[in-house]
């Protein structure tokens, strides 16, 4: 049986990952990369407050939102136009295959649909080997 995801659920489900780190990218945020070290390239970022993602209902910025890599632009649509997800996209990431989602919105999916969320943003960034070793083909 599946359970509500939570945002401790982010950090077991990406280190659990081959070749995961928890690195920093725009400056200092908290990013997950593939693979480790120098080469890494950021599938999940935990976003800055910004004026280009504000709140519809209460005019300040998101506080709590995280940015998942998507492998292709039709994936986003996919997740965006799902009305029963919390994922949505802002004009800035307009052409850039991501999806935004709140913190606090993570419990409208299952841990188990915010793995294979995260587990095919880490493929869409990891080296072929990489993939190939932990999801075969």
């Amino acid at each position: 049986m599946s359970r509500p995801a939570t945002p401790d659920d982010i950090a077991e489900i990406c280190l659990a990952l081959p070749e995961v780190e928890l690195g920093t990218s725009w400056g200092d945020r908290p990013t997950y990369q593939v693979p480790r070290g120098d080469k890494g390239k950021g599938f999940l970022l935990y976003r800055a407050p910004g004026k280009t993602a504000i709140d519809p209902e209460t005019g300040e910025p998101y506080d709590d939102l995280l940015v998942i890599t998507t492998p292709t632009e039709a994936e986003k649509q996919a997740l965006v136009d799902d009305p029963d997800l919390p994922f949505f996209t802002i004009d800035h990431f307009r052409g850039y295959p991501a999806v935004l989602v709140q913190l606090s919105r993570l419990g409208e999916i299952s841990r188990e649909e915010l793995a294979e969320i995260i587990t095919d943003a880490w493929a869409s960034k990891a080296p072929k080997r990489l993939v190939r070793e932990l999801l075969g083909g």
